[in-house]
């Protein structure tokens, strides 16, 4: 019985080979670069409006806006930083519309200053940690909790840092703030975690904001829908 041959690629697509395909109209490689970013967009939109459906729909209208926008991308930066960006910037526009009164995150400002202020005490409201085999299940629930308690500059940070294992470089990029801002408020982050979380936050880590297959179904189905009545981009 003779060998069967199996081509396999060696050359994977550069981000701007990506780009350049899914704005020609390759709805193929559109679905496969939705499902690579699904989650990381997803907790991205979700650190900014903690809302899971808005943070959803922030998504599915942010895959739009990043669609028109394609045949733009030059790869000067990661395809996937561009459309965090993207997302980022959709959220926040929203969190404005939203509460208009309230006041607005600023993810490129200075004001990085926790000192005593009760308002971001975050050891008021922690739950003892049960000692049996729900403690995961339950740690997760906590851990995403404490997450939203966050002060809004450094909530976003620490999604993109531990949560979703970027680099100092990529979340800097990725927000427009610069690596040593990152750095400080990410560690001021975990340190407010801790407090709340001690030797439990590890555990749930990989957990939290769970992007699950459902979800991520439904929003490559819903982009694809709405593209159809989109006009041609290609030509």
């Amino acid at each position: 019985m003779g060998l069967t041959t199996v081509s396999v690629d060696v050359h994977p697509l550069s981000d701007f080979e990506v780009a350049q395909r899914i704005a020609a109209g390759d709805q193929d490689e559109l679905q496969r670069l939705m499902r690579r970013y699904n989650q990381r967009l997803y907790r991205t939109a979700r650190s900014i409006l903690r809302d899971d459906a808005e943070a959803e729909d922030t998504v599915q209208e942010s895959y739009l806006l990043a669609y028109k926008a394609m045949s733009q991308f030059r790869g000067d930066a990661k395809l996937s930083t561009w459309l965090v960006r993207i997302v980022a910037n959709e959220a926040l526009g929203r969190l404005r519309r939203r509460s208009r009164r309230a006041e607005l995150i600023q993810l490129s400002g200075t004001n990085d200053h926790i000192g005593d202020d009760p308002e971001i005490n975050m050891t008021d409201t922690t739950a003892e940690q049960p000692e049996d085999a729900v403690m995961r299940a339950q740690m997760r629930v906590l851990l995403e909790a404490k997450i939203d308690q966050l002060p809004d500059a450094f909530r976003t940070v620490f999604v993109l840092r531990a949560v979703e294992e970027m680099t100092v470089e990529e979340a800097g990029a990725c927000l427009g703030v610069a690596p040593a801002t990152v750095r400080t408020r990410y560690f001021r982050a975990k340190g407010l975690l801790r407090e709340s979380l001690a030797r439990e936050i590890d555990f749930s880590m990989q957990d939290a904001f769970r992007f699950d297959g459902e979800r991520c179904d439904r929003i490559v189905a819903d982009v694809l829908e709405r593209l159809k009545s989109l006009p041609n981009l290609s030509g």
